[in-house]
């Protein structure tokens, strides 16, 4: 099967700038990352091809060679990988290119020493909570699967009673460098060691409770503290509670991401708590004390009269609790002036004399528009 065009691996054109090609890796790398696509080959296979398109293409000469010679380069016989299976450490490791662009997240050796300790992936939980929840905060358990070091081998690998040994071939470093001399010249490359998989060691008999991987999975279950005044997009970090590292190295996080359910009746805006409040035409007309539903319980507020459907009263630290100060918001209640839509003959006989008594008067009218279109 033919290679695709690198720049169209990328999905970039021929006179991408080096930052542009870097940019577009690293959202491919991100997305058909094996970790985050675990037993899908396709993804495999797209991520292998993603970083043979950017070895090439981010090497200025590597670049100019194949801009002029395309996969049928006459003097490195092609560009990229050979076949076979996949092999996260052939182009360097995600780990560092995640490092590099990310600052960290899924772990991995840095690129000075590739096989040595690398921080553990952090891991991500999605939560809901209720509306009142997020006002007065709680505690939660919440239930995780993770990869941890293996207690049988102490995350070694290597069955009870033995140990994992230097590689002979790379001598521990995890790569190879083979020279070929052409006719323009002789060239290097680096290519993770075949004979232990760019570990750097070799486990001969490898231990049975993890099969040789140093990690096994588990189930956690975990306490987690959510403040008051949460909202919906809000991240809490649990430090050292993502998956194990490798090798030794620290663990990494858990991360926590909020969502807050939407109440019958009540809406958050910032820290304040928004309420709609139906009366009557007479109770508006008249004035009234009522009671309103807060986050507290009940409370007494007073609607003076006259008051107009759309006006907005203030009840102050009725609101949500400042996550990242003191104090908290306010409850605005907006009333909302109910006009029946059903009334007995005497309700609207009472009405019709009610509208008598407040029209103004015929001659005031006439006057009126005597004044404005004189």
């Amino acid at each position: 099967m033919a290679k695709r065009d690198y720049y169209e691996v990328l999905g970039v054109p021929k006179t991408a700038t080096l930052d542009e090609i870097k940019k577009a890796y690293k959202k491919l790398a991100k997305q058909y990352h094996p970790d985050l696509n675990p037993d899908s080959k396709t993804a495999e296979d797209k991520f292998k091809e993603v970083n043979e398109a950017y070895e090439t293409l981010s090497d200025e000469n590597m670049r100019a060679r194949y801009d002029q010679f395309g996969h049928n380069d006459p003097g490195s016989g092609g560009f990229g990988g050979g076949g076979g299976g996949f092999d996260a450490g052939q182009f360097g490791g995600f780990g560092d290119i995640f490092e590099s662009f990310f600052g960290g997240g899924f772990g991995g050796q840095t690129a000075a020493n590739p096989t040595g300790p690398a921080r553990g992936s952090d891991l991500r939980v999605d939560i809901s909570i209720a509306f009142e929840e997020a006002a007065k905060g709680l505690e939660r358990e919440i239930k995780i699967v993770r990869m941890e070091n293996c207690t049988s081998c102490n995350g070694s690998g290597a069955a009870p009673g033995t140990q994992a040994k230097r590689c002979p071939t790379c001598g521990g470093s995890g790569k190879v460098r083979m020279a070929q001399n052409t006719p323009f010249g002789q060239f290097q490359t680096v290519r993770t060691c075949n004979t232990c998989k760019g570990e750097g060691t070799i486990v001969e008999r490898p231990c049975p409770t993890c099969s040789g991987s140093g990690r096994v999975r588990r189930e956690r279950t975990l306490k987690v503290n959510i403040p008051a005044g949460v909202e919906t997009g809000s991240r809490l970090r649990m430090s050292g509670e993502g998956e194990s590292g490798h090798k030794g190295g620290p663990p990494g996080d858990l991360y926590i991401y909020i969502s807050v359910l939407p109440h019958k009746f009540f809406k958050r805006q910032e820290d304040d708590v928004l309420y709609e409040l139906s009366i009557s035409i007479t109770k508006a007309a008249l004035g009234c004390e009522v009671e309103v539903p807060t986050l507290e319980g009940d409370a007494k507020l007073t609607i003076p009269e006259g008051t107009q459907s759309g006006t907005t009263f203030r009840m102050r630290g009725r609101g949500f609790p400042k996550l990242r100060g003191r104090g908290k918001g306010d409850q605005k209640v907006t009333v909302k002036v109910v006009v029946p839509t059903r009334l007995t003959e005497e309700q609207k006989q009472i009405l019709a004399q009610l509208d008598h008594s407040l029209s103004v008067p015929q001659e005031e009218k006439k006057g009126f528009f005597n004044k404005v279109f004189k």
